[in-house]
């Protein structure tokens, strides 16, 4: 970690906030409890524990790893089916297989992002190919699910494969921090995502003893998590490390500074940094399904047990 890097950040444009912005302070600091998805993959659950009115319109975000396979080992999901909302995966090592029951799909790979938008309803796999199994590895990235309002959840499927080269690669006026924004805009700096719901999402790699005061839109919620090392966040300088994630109050700007020292194993602090604009409605959510209303969640399991979702394709490798 991480796979998208530059020799030197200073080459790249910087960014800071405003002098008169108003900081954000620190709502709370949760830890995601750990368990395992799929087949037995290991994940971190980023948002447990975290009221939603402070995460809308984001629903959830897993960890997934970091771990070092052995062959034979790596694991994915069996095919299962979504409706109502989108699912962003960032894969940080390693390689993962995607496909789903519309033809759609992929291979994402260190640094890549896959933006999946289930919208009416798909089937869909999430697998390591057959290589990556028989040698084993590195395996690490993050799955994050972003709702969508009523007006879009019944629109069609959409993939966006957002290869790493593509990311707006900025950072801090001292260069001590290496900002990868995927999607939404920092300081006027767009990112490569299409989103539906008005998002930011950057993965910023921040060196012993960076700090990065960042532009925040001041209609967005503001959401930080650690995925290694230790630091601080907040004015406050509020302490946070690696399965963490920091709740922002109102402002427009936040704050993330890294510590002097890190782990042995981990050289910077590695944070994912989130931010949107709540929608701020009725949200019915039970397994793969994000809707409105309890009508609406029974009709998408009658849909899916019915078929109607799409039927699993006979594809080697994937689907047999």
């Amino acid at each position: 970690m991480p796979a998208v890097t530059v020799e030197n950040p200073l080459t790249l444009p910087r960014v800071v906030a405003t002098a008169d912005a108003t900081p954000r302070p620190v709502l709370a600091v949760t830890t995601a409890p750990q368990g395992f998805e799929g087949e037995g993959f290991p994940v971190r659950r980023a948002f447990a524990g975290i009221n939603y009115q402070y995460l809308d319109p984001f629903i959830m975000m897993d960890q997934m790893g970091e771990v070092e396979y052995a062959p034979g080992e790596p694991k994915g999901t069996p095919w299962h089916p979504h409706r109502g909302f989108e699912t962003v995966t960032y894969i940080i090592d390693g390689t993962f297989d995607h496909q789903d029951s519309n033809g759609g799909g992929g291979t994402i790979t260190n640094g890549d992002t896959q933006w999946m938008t289930a919208g009416s309803g798909l089937l869909h796999i999430e697998a390591p190919p057959e290589s990556l199994v028989v040698s084993g590895g590195l395996f690490h990235g993050l799955q994050l699910w972003v709702n969508l309002p009523a007006s879009d959840k019944m629109m069609a499927p959409r993939y966006q494969d957002i290869r790493g080269g593509q990311v707006q690669l900025l950072t801090s006026p001292d260069g001590g921090a290496l900002l990868r924004v995927i999607a939404g805009e920092l300081d006027g700096h767009q990112g490569p995502g299409i989103t539906h719901t008005p998002i930011t999402m950057i993965h910023a790699t921040l060196r012993p003893g960076a700090e990065i005061t960042l532009p925040w839109r001041q209609d967005f919620n503001g959401l930080a998590y650690v995925m290694a090392g230790r630091g601080t966040v907040g004015a406050e300088r509020r302490p946070i490390h690696l399965g963490q994630t920091a709740v922002f109050g109102q402002g427009g700007s936040l704050t993330v500074r890294a510590d002097e020292k890190q782990d042995s194993h981990t050289p910077d602090l590695e944070v994912v940094l989130l931010g949107g604009q709540p929608i701020r409605e009725p949200m019915a959510h039970y397994g793969p399904f994000v809707m409105n209303t309890q009508a609406e969640l029974r009709q998408a399991f009658e849909d899916f047990q019915a078929g109607r979702l799409g039927t699993i394709p006979a594809v080697h490798g994937m689907g047999e």
